[in-house]
């Protein structure tokens, strides 16, 4: 009996896959979900074989969400926006489903399902994430602390280093970890506000204090959090033409 979960913030959304699932037989609805927190727990306690997912919800999208565990389950994407399915997702979700799901496309996914459902996707989740940037840029971060989901707003954050497969996110509320790469982290927020400095420091522009010259083509950036991070020639490079020094 495979294990299934429904995440989705609208009950008719959830009962109309419920419904859509019932005349397929060996599937087990688990649990259902309203919002990205209540699907991460219910992820975390049951290990289902696969998760149909929203976007869009209050509280944790789906992206946070997956970016919270530390394996992939199986994923079929139910969203009423084709943009965030289509551009985003196409390479690694099993199947994406628009709103409302008509039973003929619904049918397909969980077969395409069925077809993969031996290859387990177990593995990491963050190479599967690292190029699916949705349209728009995150106002937050998302981390886990000690089993707790902790909302970082990228106004707190004081500067973001790399720490070999993590990135320590130093800001007004405390210093985290992400299982994560800068690469990942510098693509998701504005490139308006957050620059690569250094292949190791992603900074915000308005943390920039002063920047004073240190050993051959680099230089130190003091910040207002009273951190100093190292500045490459080409992080330089980036901030003149951002500041238009």
């Amino acid at each position: 009996m495979y294990k299934v979960i429904l995440i989705d913030d609208e009950p008719l959304a959830r009962q109309l896959i419920s419904a859509h699932l019932q005349s397929h037989t060996g599937f087990d609805i688990v649990a259902e979900c309203g919002d990205g927190f209540e699907g991460f727990k219910a992820i975390q306690l049951h290990e289902p074989d696969l998760v149909f997912l929203d976007i869009q919800m209050p509280r944790l999208n789906g992206f946070e969400m997956l970016e919270l565990l530390e394996h992939m389950p199986s994923v079929i994407f139910t969203t009423a926006f084709d943009e965030y399915a289509l551009k985003a997702f196409e390479a690694h979700a099993i199947d994406y489903l628009l709103k409302p799901v008509i039973k003929e496309r619904f049918d397909k996914a969980v077969e395409k399902w069925q077809q993969m459902a031996p290859v387990k996707h177990t593995g990491d989740v963050a190479p599967l994430l690292e190029n699916n940037i949705y349209e728009g840029y995150q106002h937050r971060v998302v981390v886990k602390d000690n089993g707790l989901i902790r909302i970082i707003p990228a106004q707190d954050i004081h500067y973001i280093e790399a720490d070999d497969d993590y990135v320590r996110i130093v800001s007004k509320g405390g210093t985290y970890l992400k299982k994560s790469t800068l690469s990942h982290i510098e693509q998701s927020l504005d490139p308006q506000h957050f620059v690569r400095v250094h292949r190791s420091f992603l900074v915000p522009v308005n943390q920039l204090m002063r920047i004073e010259p240190y050993e051959k083509e680099s230089h130190i950036a003091l910040l207002h959090c009273g951190a100093k991070v190292t500045v490459s020639k080409t992080g330089m490079s980036k901030l003149k033409g951002l500041l238009g020094w």
